[in-house]
C-alpha cells in the first residue's frame, strides 16, 4: 500500500522514507512485443523466443527502456500524494540497468524518498525506484525519479 502525504509539509518532513515494497508483476511476452511494437525495437534478443533461448540469457528479456517505463506503474503504489492540486514528472537521476529482466520473470519496485525540497508554491521530491527481480541479487533497473507537486489552498503552505 502506498504511503500517502497530505500536506507539502508532511512531505517536506519525508525525506529518508523508506517507501517498501509493491506486489510482483510479471513480465509476459505479450507486454514485450506490445512495447517492442511501439518503439520500433524488434531485436531478437526481445521478440524472437526460439533464437534468444540460444542467446546471451537464455531466452528472450525485457527491453531496458520497458523496466525503466515500469518505475511509472510503481511509483503510484509506493507514494500517495493528497490534496495535490498537480503533479508532474520533471525528470529522473541516475538510471542504471544492473541485471537483464527474462520474460516470465516477476518484478516489483522498492522505493525511497531520497530528497524533499520546497520550491516556491512547489515541493520536489526525488524518490529511488528499485526494480527488483524475484530470485535475483541485483535489480533489473534503479531510477531517481523526480517529481513536483503542488498543494490546493486548503493544505497548510510550505515553510
Amino acid at each position: 500500500m502506498a504511503h500517502v502525504f497530505s500536506s507539502a509539509a508532511e512531505l517536506l518532513a519525508a525525506a529518508g522514507t523508506d517507501l517498501g515494497t509493491t506486489d510482483w508483476l510479471e513480465i509476459t511476452q505479450e507486454r514485450v512485443n506490445r512495447f517492442a511494437d511501439a518503439t520500433g525495437d524488434h531485436q531478437w534478443i526481445h521478440v524472437d523466443p526460439e533464437r534468444a533461448k540460444d542467446g546471451p540469457f537464455g531466452g528472450c528479456i525485457a527491453h531496458g527502456y520497458l523496466t525503466l517505463s515500469l518505475a511509472n506503474y510503481f511509483l503510484p503504489r509506493l507514494i500517495h500524494i493528497d490534496n495535490m492540486q498537480m503533479g508532474v514528472n520533471v525528470g529522473s537521476d541516475r538510471v542504471r540497468f544492473p541485471a537483464a529482466v527474462k520474460v516470465g520473470a516477476r518484478i516489483r519496485g522498492r522505493g525511497e524518498i531520497l530528497k524533499v525540497e520546497a520550491l516556491g508554491d512547489a515541493v520536489q521530491s526525488t524518490v529511488r525506484v528499485s526494480i527488483e527481480i524475484e530470485g535475483s541479487d541485483r535489480p533489473g533497473c534503479v531510477i531517481d525519479t523526480i517529481s513536483r507537486y503542488t498543494f490546493h489552498s486548503t493544505a497548510p503552505a510550505v515553510s
